[in-house]
């Protein structure tokens, strides 16, 4: 992952739990990077390794984690990393869902060797929809449904992510069903 997917996790652990927990994060995953530069590629592990230590000395699940980072990374680092981007999304919470497919493509000409996830739409009605989630990467469904959830804050609706086919239950990927109401 990219420098830029750590930094968010050191900038999400430092503002729950401060300095002090952060730099025990590094010690107990065994990350000696004082410095995660943004578009530098990382191994997928660190990532991992930060997630899982951050468990062990908060007591939070690895799951809750990966919910706030999802929704942190939304509301903060999305607008910082990807802030044009972001706001040519969409104008309102389905519109956003409906073009994420086409998101990862142009991020990827920001990110060169970015492998992300892919996006894709099902059964749009009303406040409703499934979205199909496609990564190599495993254990991120909790992160998923982290960023729906900050996209729901910032187009300002309440959202429920419900998991109705896993790849740990034998599906071929993730599909979620994401419903939306006005606060």
């Amino acid at each position: 992952m990219y420098g830029l997917v750590n930094r968010a996790v050191q900038e999400l652990v430092i503002k729950n739990f401060g300095e002090d927990v952060w730099h025990q994060v590094c010690r107990k995953a065994g990350v000696e990077v004082d410095l995660f530069i943004s578009n530098e590629s990382y191994d997928d592990s660190i990532t991992y390794d930060l997630v899982a230590a951050t468990s062990e000395i908060t007591g939070l699940s690895a799951g809750k984690i990966l919910y706030d980072f999802g929704e942190h990374w939304i509301i903060h680092t999305g607008h910082k990393g990807y802030g044009a981007l972001m706001e040519a999304g969409g104008k309102s919470f389905s519109e956003f869902l409906i073009n994420l497919p086409n998101f990862h493509t142009r991020v990827v000409m920001i990110f060169p060797k970015l492998r992300p996830p892919e996006f894709a739409v099902s059964e749009v009605a009303g406040n409703s929809l499934c979205l199909h989630y496609h990564s190599e990467r495993v254990g991120l469904t909790d992160f998923v449904k982290g960023l729906i959830h900050g996209l729901g804050n910032k187009f300002k609706v309440s959202t429920r992510a419900t998991l109705i086919a896993s790849k740990s239950d034998g599906a071929d990927h993730d599909v979620f069903l994401v419903e939306w109401w006005e606060e």
